[in-house]
């Protein structure tokens, strides 16, 4: 997550209540325990994004390059079912945590079971492949809403500073994905680390463990940080209770549902459904396109070379820089700016002419490897779509979802992008290193981004109507 991979964080915020003693204040005036939570992520998602760089690659690699010589369809496949985990699993894990573990002890576990997961690849055998995404899922939804839930638990409930921190804390997220394919993938790719390797008197074909081992790595120094500064977080266990318990709404929460209630309900599952194909060409990134940098770009600046994998960090760098002039966007224009279904509209479409401008580049790989601007290109207005749609997705879910069902609505949510992960493996396996197929594959992901913005446009004023007093 860039941002809009980890939107799921916000729901940590919306019905988080903490001790009223709050920590000392320590960085930009914040409590303490926010430094200890942003390092612990940003090693987090090092890990996950680090692996996730080069798991397409190594599935596909020949074994006389160290690879598994899987064929694209079923890397493809493999690919959308551990991303789809991923989410699915963060819903048992936030369970887990309110009704047994706690938040602390959650992450805490989450990020062993992480950590033991990458170090369970970094042996070559299908067992321990298999066996590592397995662990990996499973610690990820232990640890990423919990860890979400501890930021809240720092601030009391009417802290002003809740969402400069979420802010901080989200800041340190992306860091971690810029940073995660550039090590990650140079000791995956890079052919002075296969050098180094091999001067230890190693195969060079190990270096895909050394990559995946890297992930590891940077996942124990997240616990590290996390076990040492956890007196720091002393005051942030957030107990989570229902808004309606919150709000004094009890005969309210247990009130059956109005016609109202139900118009809101069929308004979200409309975005649900446009959010599942946001996420199918969204997640092309770590799959049909990560196979397009390796095999059709030209991987070079000013004569070096660089490992494909490394155009994985463009996305969270372009989330860092976007992001807040985004904000600062939405908050100048005030009552005047885009209600949420035209926010929503607006990130189809740019994600939509993001796969337009490819349909050129992919023609040109009939006469060799394109310029890796083209892949730049895409990811900018990936992100600019992003944006856009990632402040919808969840305050619009909690504004429009009846008191007793946020819990559920939410779940939902992350039901709508476990599918568009696993729909993006899925299209992904068509991927054939062929100028024309590649024009059909990606001017159709286009066009059904762009036609899907067109139905939602029309459909705009009936959104409207549906959600009533909510923007």
């Amino acid at each position: 997550m860039e941002r809009s991979q980890n939107a799921m964080d916000d729901s940590a915020k919306q019905e988080v209540e903490t001790d009223p003693q709050l920590d000392s204040p320590g960085l930009a005036g914040h409590p303490r325990g926010l430094s200890t939570l942003f390092f612990t992520e940003l090693w987090e998602r090092f890990s996950y994004y680090g692996m996730r760089a080069i798991l397409v690659l190594y599935m596909v690699a020949p074994i006389a390059q160290g690879g598994l010589a899987f064929d694209t369809k079923h890397a493809a496949s493999i690919y959308g079912t551990y991303t789809m985990s991923v989410y699915l699993t963060a819903l048992p894990g936030g369970l887990i945590a309110d009704h047994w573990l706690g938040a602390r002890l959650a992450v805490l576990l989450g990020g062993i079971v992480i950590a033991c997961g990458h170090f369970s690849m970094v042996f070559h055998s299908m067992t321990s492949f298999y066996l590592g995404m397995v662990l990996i899922a499973i610690g990820t939804g232990l640890l990423k809403p919990n860890i979400s839930a501890l930021v809240g638990g720092l601030y009391g409930p009417n802290d002003p500073r809740r969402d400069s921190g979420f802010s901080i804390f989200y800041m340190g997220i992306n860091i971690g994905a810029v940073l995660a394919p550039l090590i990650v993938g140079y000791m995956a790719q890079g052919e002075s680390f296969k050098r180094f390797v091999a001067s230890l008197g190693f195969d060079v074909t190990t270096s895909w463990h050394w990559g995946f081992g890297a992930a590891g790595v940077g996942m124990c120094l997240g616990l590290i940080i996390f076990v040492l500064n956890r007196s720091r977080l002393q005051h942030a266990s957030p107990t989570l209770k229902r808004k309606t318990a919150t709000d004094g709404s009890v005969a309210k929460a247990k009130a059956s549902l109005t016609p109202a209630d139900w118009k809101r309900i069929a308004a979200i599952f409309i975005f649900f459904l446009f959010t599942i194909l946001f996420w199918a060409a969204y997640e092309q990134k770590g799959a049909s396109l990560n196979l397009f940098a390796k095999e059709l770009v030209r991987t070079e600046v000013f004569g070096m070379k660089f490992p494909s994998s490394w155009l994985q960090s463009c996305t969270p760098a372009f989330v860092i820089l976007l992001a807040p002039i985004f904000s600062v966007l939405w908050v100048r224009l005030g009552s005047r700016q885009p209600s949420s279904p035209v926010k929503f509209t607006l990130g189809l479409v740019f994600i939509g002419l993001a796969y337009c401008l490819l349909v050129p580049g992919a023609a040109l790989t009939a006469y060799g490897k394109i310029s890796p601007l083209w892949l730049v290109g895409l990811y900018f207005l990936e992100v600019v779509g992003a944006v856009c749609l990632s402040t919808v997705v969840l305050s619009t879910v909690t504004k429009l979802a009846p008191l007793k069902l946020v819990g559920i609505m939410m779940g939902v949510w992350f039901l709508a992008a476990s599918f568009g992960n696993k729909l993006a493996g899925y299209i992904s396996g068509f991927y054939v290193p062929q100028a024309a197929t590649l024009v059909k594959l990606y001017g159709g992901i286009a066009a059904a981004l762009l036609v899907s913005a067109v139905i939602l446009a029309f459909l705009t004023p009936k959104v409207k109507k549906l959600m009533g007093t909510v923007r």
